[in-house]
């Protein structure tokens, strides 16, 4: 199910760009393996070839999807890129690339054994230990796939502009690098979970996870600069239809409500200006710039998928994640594309506009 609501379609009445393709703006959520559905979303998007990808903002996963992808670009070959990108995750010690801290991986107990009680509890007595405890050396099999998949030079020197948050321990605030700046370090420092690695230095502030602030970061997007059509690919479902009450699924819940938080306030705050503009009361103009907003949901397509997934890297499973993302995608395209570079294909003010 949608959470955001779609609007309808508007006929195909204005022209197309001298080129055939429609520029965009992508903005890519985190969400550890579960970044294979986005490699499927983007790969169906690059095979239909009517959108041009002009600025990426993304964090953790979605930040090493969009390194990738602005990499191939440079080559002309983006989808080879995605797929070197993930078949590199498959092959750099499986579960420890996002950081599993369960310490009984590799027995791989039956389900039923790990919502138990004392499973739980074994887990969290592992989550106790700090990263600088467990992992002195600051072991990162994360580092070797992003040198082997993602040419930085060519990240750099691309006119895609690419921006990526982290959190700033000390100063308790997002960073977003931009362009010029990014580096392995840098797509580390934005996937770093604070329980499964020592914070990652850079300019003398330790950084960790972009998603505790922001989960992508939308306000770089709405610039003069960029694009006014902004597609979100998100990869944490906002919508359960039932209440969580074994331990596994309360905290499941709360990983997903936690790392959704600072999007919804991106997107209300969004909702909330483009409501100005319309009553007349801002300008449009700078900052507050109304974009044109389309949405590709985890909602429904990873909705039956639990936390623990988000470390699984096992090839079978990243590509099931893969066809369910392309499977959003020709969704998408069937009923959504039409209203890029016209309209917005979802409706803001249906889920954060002020009553009247």
């Amino acid at each position: 199910m949608a959470i955001f609501k779609r609007k309808a379609a508007v006929p195909a009445l204005a022209e197309q760009p001298p080129s055939g393709r429609t520029p965009v703006s992508l903005a890519l959520q985190g969400g550890g393996a579960h970044g294979a559905f986005q490699w499927g979303v983007l790969d169906r998007l690059l095979e239909d070839d009517r959108l041009e990808v002009r600025a990426v903002s993304g964090v953790s996963a979605g930040a090493m999807n969009g390194a990738a992808l602005i990499s191939g670009l440079a080559k002309a070959d983006p989808r080879a890129a995605l797929d070197k990108l993930w078949r590199e995750v498959n092959q750099s010690g499986g579960r420890n690339v996002f950081g599993d801290s369960n310490l009984w991986s590799a027995a791989q107990p039956p389900d039923w054994i790990k919502d138990t009680p004392f499973w739980r509890a074994g887990e969290t007595l592992a989550l106790s230990m700090s990263p600088y405890e467990f992992n002195p050396l600051n072991h990162n099999p994360l580092k070797r796939v992003l040198n082997a998949a993602v040419d930085f030079q060519a990240v750099r020197d691309s006119c895609v502009r690419f921006f990526v948050a982290a959190t700033a321990v000390r100063q308790a605030r997002a960073r977003v690098f931009d362009s010029s700046e990014i580096s392995a370090d840098v797509l580390l420092a934005s996937a770093c979970l604070p329980h499964l690695y020592q914070a990652v230095e850079i300019d003398g502030e330790p950084y960790w996870d972009g998603g505790y602030l922001t989960n992508p970061a939308l306000w770089p997007l709405t610039g003069e600069d960029t694009p006014d059509d902004v597609l979100l690919l998100t990869l944490n479902p906002l919508m359960r239809e039932e209440t969580p009450k074994t331990a596994a699924d309360i905290m499941d819940r709360l990983n997903e409500i936690v790392f959704n938080a600072p999007l919804l306030a991106e997107l209300r705050a969004l909702a909330v200006a483009e409501g100005l503009i319309d009553k007349g009361q801002l300008d449009g103009q700078g900052a507050f710039r109304p974009v044109r907003l389309h949405a590709i949901e985890a909602d429904g397509w990873l909705s039956d998928l639990s936390l623990r997934s988000k470390f699984n890297t096992e090839w079978g499973f990243l590509n099931d994640l893969k066809a369910r993302g392309r499977a959003a995608a020709e969704d998408w395209l069937n009923s959504c594309l039409i209203s890029v570079g016209r309209q917005s294909s979802v409706d803001l003010q249906a889920r954060f506009g002020q009553p009247t």
